[in-house]
């Protein structure tokens, strides 16, 4: 399958409702739903792959919200419950992010004394089998925004998708379609298809790095807003571009602020350390009218060599 019929059937897939196109795009399996073991994978390939030939962070940052979630809604125990992310925290071993990606989510509670229910989660993910990536995340239980009516996430999708033509299309999947085709056209240019698919194309400035990411289904959630693990793939993408390829990401902290609404969403990286071995950045994502959407801290360690 190239990718362009990937998208296609991602495209099927996502009428289907209880998941989001970027999940479907993607074919996270959910393995197991459980509190104290949500099982969440997905199998590489070239439409996920980044420039640097590994898998691509917003689909790892993704990963590790979708399992992080699933425990929280799981202990809810509602498939239905809008979760909204409110925090997460990734820490990378070094390893490559290649091959199979595995994610387990565990439940650790609801946080005492909140006025409104808090659920918190760790996860790990493994990556061809090595332990890649490992972390925390927090997630507020919403009621869903007016007409949005939240559905049950379907497991086995496959057997209740159809394949599609581009003429069967309607004018929100022909959008996701045509922006596929624009990443896949200019192909000749610096990169990777996911970077340009997903707007992972930082620009590096003098006090840091910009990125612009459009928004729209093809990076959306289940009502509407950008996905959380792909914001903070945003976020971090941004952070690494603002130091040189001799430094790797080490930490991603990323709070978030308000929901990813508007046509653009605009992250802007700092430096706000870079000593011999260590550097911080500090990254700003904003949407509609300039509204802080997420906050971002990252650390990066210098690589050998």
């Amino acid at each position: 399958m190239n990718i362009r019929e990937r998208v296609l059937s991602g495209i099927a897939l996502n009428r289907a409702p209880g998941f989001h196109f970027a999940g479907n795009f993607l074919r996270v399996s959910y393995d197991k739903v459980a509190a104290d073991d949500a099982r969440i994978s997905l199998e590489p390939g070239d439409h996920c792959i980044d420039a640097d030939g590994q898998v691509s962070l917003g689909a790892v940052a993704m990963l590790a919200d979708i399992a992080l979630a699933t425990g929280v809604r799981a202990a809810i125990g509602s498939d239905s419950t809008r979760l909204a992310t409110v925090s997460m925290h990734l820490r990378f071993t070094g390893a490559r992010l290649e091959g199979r990606l595995e994610s387990r989510g565990v439940f650790e509670g609801f946080v005492e004394g909140a006025a409104a229910r808090q659920g918190m989660a760790r996860f790990a993910i493994d990556a061809g089998g090595k332990h890649a990536c490992f972390g925390t995340g927090s997630f507020m239980a919403l009621a869903p925004p007016p007409g949005v009516t939240m559905h049950p996430v379907v497991m086995e999708r496959e057997r209740i998708a159809k394949p599609l033509a581009e003429e069967d299309l309607d004018p929100g999947e022909l959008e996701i379609l045509r922006h596929a085709d624009a990443a896949l056209a200019s192909g000749r240019r610096k990169g990777a298809f996911i970077d340009r698919f997903w707007g992972y194309e930082p620009r590096r400035t003098a006090a840091g790095a910009t990125s612009v990411m459009k928004n729209g289904a093809h990076v959306g959630n289940r009502v509407g807003h950008a996905q959380g693990g792909l914001l903070v793939g945003l976020g971090a993408t941004t952070a690494m571009a603002a130091l040189p390829s001799s430094w790797a990401l080490t930490s991603v902290t990323a709070c978030f602020v308000s929901p990813g609404e508007g046509p653009t969403l605009h992250a802007k990286a700092k430096l706000t350390h870079r000593g011999r071995e260590t550097a911080v950045a500090q990254v700003e994502v904003t949407g509609i009218e300039g509204r802080r959407v997420l906050e971002v801290l990252t650390t990066h360690s210098r690589r050998k060599g």
